[in-house]
């Protein structure tokens, strides 16, 4: 799913930027991966030739929830897995292609009764039931992201329909072809979403970019290997929802490969997947704001030979920060399934802990109850001339400002000079150069004092005038504004007739 950057020719030195956790995620990818433990600290590098990155993480205060690791070409070491299962930080390792390779978190005594009632779920009705739970809680978040976020409300009322009737299913079957149907449905709402990109990077940039198109890949039949970069995304912020199903299932002691909904194949964790179906809608609104909060930057995305579109890793990067988020939201799914599966044994059972939520243990206190609706992580705003995150209260990011500023004037000047050569314009300026025309022939400059020459406007007046508004100073005169302006600033030199005006203006005189 994410491509690595290309190597440079001749590396001359080494970099090594510091790696800082963000949302308490770091991922790691590049050639040369490397987690390794000395002296109690936990040693985290990852790059590309002579662009590192490295980092030193104490037992204390490190601030690390999880440890995403994109690719299989590094080092890690088993001292640094005991190192994040006593931190009770979770280890993720995806494969470039977008498939989960091997996910470790805390390990916490499990009840080997609750494995088998959930073996014996498709015998006593507690898989259709929880089928019915997980799919009925999909398709309400898909009608929501149809009705709030797409605006489309023919599909989400035949959403709603479908999730009606989940409530007449007899069998699991029955729940698919719903689920099913309901998807095609929900999908070709998405198929004509415009996909927006720098301006500059539009010659360059596939046709079938543009649009989100079909979630079927030409290439497989399927999701994988999308052909487009909203697609791809998809996959990658699926593939790290995945993850955290599996880690929530462990932790509660559950099969992550025994599944209800998913049939049972080799090297997939059908539980995780089971999980996985009601919070999907919450990844498809994230993806959604992601699409609308700017242009995607072209340099985010590789596309291979077979076409195959792939996320390169610094963008990759930035989605693995709302693993946290996803990890909340398919927490309150895995502990209601483990709920249903206690509740098919045929003894009276006791509640199960909430380990995830901490629901029981916060109602057993008095305290609120956390929340048991997941929340949609906000996705950052995008300069939309270039795609950079915009860190200030402006449109566009620091780097294009300016070149905003100059166009605007430039467009600005352009219409101020359309609008001072228009008729009406002409037509005031001609009344306006008349009147003072007809205003210098009538003046009489033996009106004029015989103490009042420029020198004395230089010297009394002038400085005088600096402590009154432009606006008086133009009534005074009866000038325009900006030359009001310019007489005051001492950058022009009224005609003579005006001298005496600004004279009693300033309450002036020879003595």
């Amino acid at each position: 799913m994410a491509a690595i950057e290309n190597l440079p020719q001749q590396p001359q030195h080494r970099n090594f930027v510091p790696i800082i956790p963000r949302h308490g995620v770091v991922t790691l990818s590049g050639y040369g991966i490397r987690a390794q433990v000395e002296r109690g600290h936990l040693l985290l590098e990852d790059g590309i030739a002579a662009d590192r990155r490295r980092a030193r993480f104490p037992r204390v205060g490190h601030g690390l929830k999880r440890l995403v690791i994109i690719g299989s070409d590094g080092i890690v070491s088993l001292a640094a897995i005991r190192w994040l299962a006593d931190q009770s930080v979770s280890l993720a390792m995806l494969e470039r292609n977008g498939s989960v390779l091997a996910t470790t978190g805390p390990v916490r005594p499990s009840d080997s009764r609750l494995r088998r009632a959930q073996a014996l779920a498709q015998n006593n009705g507690a898989a259709l039931q929880l089928g019915i739970q997980l799919i009925g809680a999909k398709l309400s978040g898909q009608e929501k992201v149809a009705r709030e976020k797409l605006r489309n409300l023919t599909i989400a009322d035949k959403i709603a329909n479908y999730r009606a009737g989940l409530k007449s299913a007899a069998n699991l079957e029955a729940v698919l072809a719903i689920e099913a149907a309901a998807a095609s449905t929900y999908w070709s709402a998405w198929s004509n979403l415009q996909i927006f990109y720098p301006q500059m990077v539009l010659k360059r940039t596939p046709n079938h970019w543009r649009i989100f198109g079909a979630r079927v890949s030409p290439l497989t039949g399927s999701p994988r290997l999308a052909v487009n970069p909203p697609n791809a995304i998809l996959n990658y912020l699926y593939a790290i929802l995945e993850s955290e199903a599996h880690l929530a299932a462990a932790e509660l002691g559950l099969d992550p490969g025994l599944g209800v909904l998913h049939k049972d194949r080799p090297n997939r964790e059908s539980l995780a997947c089971d999980l996985m179906e009601p919070a999907r809608p919450l990844i498809d609104a994230y993806v959604f704001d992601l699409l609308n909060r700017g242009p995607l930057r072209r340099e985010w995305f590789f596309e291979e030979r077979s076409g195959n579109c792939r996320l390169m890793n610094t963008f990759a990067m930035q989605l693995s920060e709302t693993a946290l988020a996803w990890r909340r939201a398919v927490a309150t799914y895995a502990e209601e399934a483990a709920g249903i599966f206690w509740q098919g044994r045929r003894k009276d059972p006791s509640p199960l802990p909430t380990r995830l939520t901490q629901a029981r243990r916060s109602e057993a206190k008095g305290g609120n109850l956390p929340s048991r609706t997941p929340s949609v992580p906000q996705a950052k705003v995008r300069c939309p001339l270039c795609g950079s995150p915009v860190t200030t209260g402006s449109v566009y990011c620091a780097k294009c400002v300016p070149d905003v500023n100059r166009e605007n004037m430039l467009r600005q000047a352009k219409l101020g000079q359309i609008a001072t050569h228009s008729a009406s314009a002409e037509t005031r300026r001609a009344a306006t150069q008349a009147k003072q025309a007809e205003a210098l022939r009538r003046w009489d400059p033996s009106t004029l004092p015989n103490w009042l020459d420029e020198d004395f406007y230089r010297r009394e007046i002038l400085p005088r005038l600096a402590s009154f508004a432009v606006k008086k100073i133009r009534l005074a005169i009866s000038v325009s504004h900006p030359y009001a302006d310019l007489i005051r600033k001492g950058e022009r030199i009224p005609h003579p007739r005006h001298w005496l005006a600004l004279a009693n203006f300033v309450r002036t005189s020879p003595s």
